[in-house]
């Protein structure tokens, strides 16, 4: 079959551009300031790099890497939820800069379009990467899913575990934070919803409020 500009005809290819980027430099500088102002010995060797050390970790944390998300024609009319589970992220909480880690359950209802599973995954890394609040990435994931393909209905389930919450503040170690985002049939239809949660082993949620 012929190919136009790498894709298959039918193929549609999604592209998410990745972000500006983090100053390293400045983020040393600012690194070396907030190690003075805790009093901290910089001239110590064991410190002497961590400015670099941590400009380079933040803009790992930070660094979004844009992907290309080719959906397919749905030609075989596959109409049950396609669902991976258990894809681990990392992410930084914007409020104090501490990472939050999980989980992340995803899963859609196709319709005309299905996407290569990889993708998932890739397109949980991508909005984890940069600062975050567990409520607006779940959503996010959810409603990329709702552009690009154009589902019957998407689920996505985080179960997250703070840091700001385990080190610091009400200090509970061992608490798990879970936010769920449903769209489409997976929102509206009570047998759906309850075998999405099944699939990723959560008991099913209530009815969404209208």
């Amino acid at each position: 079959m012929s190919r136009v500009n790498g894709h298959r005809p039918g193929e549609a290819a999604l592209t998410d551009a990745p972000s500006p980027g983090v100053d390293r430099a400045g983020v040393e500088r600012a690194v070396a300031d907030l190690l003075d102002a805790l009093g901290v010995d910089r001239a110590d060797e064991a410190l002497r790099d961590t400015p670099r050390r941590v400009a380079a970790a933040f803009a790992e944390l930070l660094g979004p890497v844009a992907f290309s998300a080719t959906t397919f024609p749905n030609e075989g009319d596959y109409d049950e939820l396609v669902v991976v589970s258990d894809i681990g992220f990392a992410s930084l909480c914007e409020h104090h800069l501490l990472p939050f880690v999980g989980v992340a359950h995803v899963g859609y209802l196709p319709r005309d379009r299905i996407v290569g599973l990889s993708k998932l995954p890739r397109l949980v890394e991508h909005r984890a990467r940069r600062l975050q609040v567990q409520e607006r990435l779940t959503a996010e994931i959810a409603d990329w899913l709702v552009s690009a393909l154009r589902p019957r209905g998407v689920g996505v389930v985080i179960e997250a575990t703070h840091m700001c919450m385990t080190l610091r503040g009400v200090r509970q170690p061992g608490a798990v934070t879970t936010t769920s985002a449903l769209r489409g049939r997976l929102r509206e239809d009570p047998r759906t919803r309850h075998e999405f949660f099944e699939l990723v082993g959560r008991r099913a949620a209530p009815a969404p409020s209208r």
